[in-house]
């Protein structure tokens, strides 16, 4: 950055978030910086998909609660479940962010119905 002009160019867009509170406390931490945050959403197909995640990817925490209600769900009711989870983080998230990425990993049919069910549209 050069100086402050620039900033005001720019956004951040963060990993995928699961836990709000989480979130909300990195909000707190960053607002000095008067920046727009974009929250990650990447829609979880499984409970083995957010364990992967919570081993292997740097900065994402799924929270056991969210793992049990993946795991508790029949596979042929996982991408229902899957709107219903993004969508409620969405709906929780607006007031703390600028906006949300959301990232489909090959099911982009949710996406409508995401928004819909997150009220964004």
């Amino acid at each position: 950055m050069k100086n402050v002009q620039d900033m005001q160019m720019m956004f951040f867009q963060t990993q995928a978030v699961y836990d709000v509170k989480t979130f909300e406390n990195f909000m707190n931490k960053v607002e000095k910086y008067n920046v727009p945050i974009m929250a990650g959403i990447v829609v979880l197909k499984s409970a083995g998909m957010a364990k992967y995640m919570n081993e292997n990817v740097a900065g994402v925490f799924v929270p056991d609660d969210t793992i049990k209600e993946m795991a508790d769900t029949d596979k042929k009711d996982r991408k229902k479940k899957a709107i219903e989870i993004a969508a409620r983080i969405i709906r929780e998230l607006k007031p703390t962010c600028q906006g949300v990425h959301i990232m489909p990993l090959g099911w982009g049919d949710t996406v409508p119905e995401i928004i819909k069910e997150a009220d964004l549209a």
